[in-house]
């Protein structure tokens, strides 16, 4: 299986027919012009502590066009009664530190390391990295993050500490991309 060693001072990334169960590449570096240059390609970082840095490239890849978002009649239902009020872009900080400490099933700790954070916040200061908030009164209780590059919207991570917050946030964040022309929400794995 060949996997290629990146180094930090070339910013390159082979080509992502390479990529071998999705894995492409290991090592680099987070600086936002890697980062933009991966996305670019269809490629993203996901690793955990105590390992290089991972990049992957999956296919077939979880794609969603704004105009095909089909919100189940249950969520449909719990949207019209209003239960959280949803902000962006207010709590980037608090959004990454829930999709950090959240429990996921079937995973033990978070592949959001401190690097990782770091990196993303440097994004969202850049003007490329943004977070959907939902907030019951001040307190966040969903939310997700990703990456808006050109016409297409990364999406990263989301997390819920009350019932359908980060749902609701999605559905809110795919009307807002839609609304500003962003046609193509890359979700990387179907989950």
């Amino acid at each position: 299986m060949p996997v290629f060693q990146l180094d930090s001072r070339r910013l390159e990334f082979p080509p992502v027919d390479l990529a071998e169960d999705g894995l492409l590449a290991i090592g680099g570096d987070l600086r936002p012009e890697r980062l933009l240059l991966a996305y670019s390609r269809g490629i993203f970082p996901w690793y955990g502590d105590d390992l290089p840095i991972l990049w992957h490239s999956p296919d077939p890849r979880m794609v969603l066009h704004p105009a095909e978002l089909v919100v189940q009649r249950s969520l449909r239902k719990a949207m019209r009664r209003q239960p959280y009020q949803l902000r962006m872009d207010t709590a980037f900080a608090q959004v990454l530190a829930g999709c950090a400490s959240v429990p996921r099933p079937g995973q033990q700790g978070t592949w959001l390391i401190p690097e990782m954070v770091a990196a993303y916040t440097e994004l969202h200061r850049l003007g490329f990295a943004h977070s959907i908030e939902a907030w019951a009164d001040d307190t966040l209780v969903g939310g997700l993050y990703g990456v808006s590059l050109g016409g297409a919207f990364f999406g990263e991570s989301m997390f819920a500490r009350a019932p359908d917050a980060s749902k609701i946030a999605f559905v809110a964040a795919v009307h807002q991309l839609a609304a500003w022309g962003i046609d193509l929400i890359d979700c990387q794995v179907h989950t």
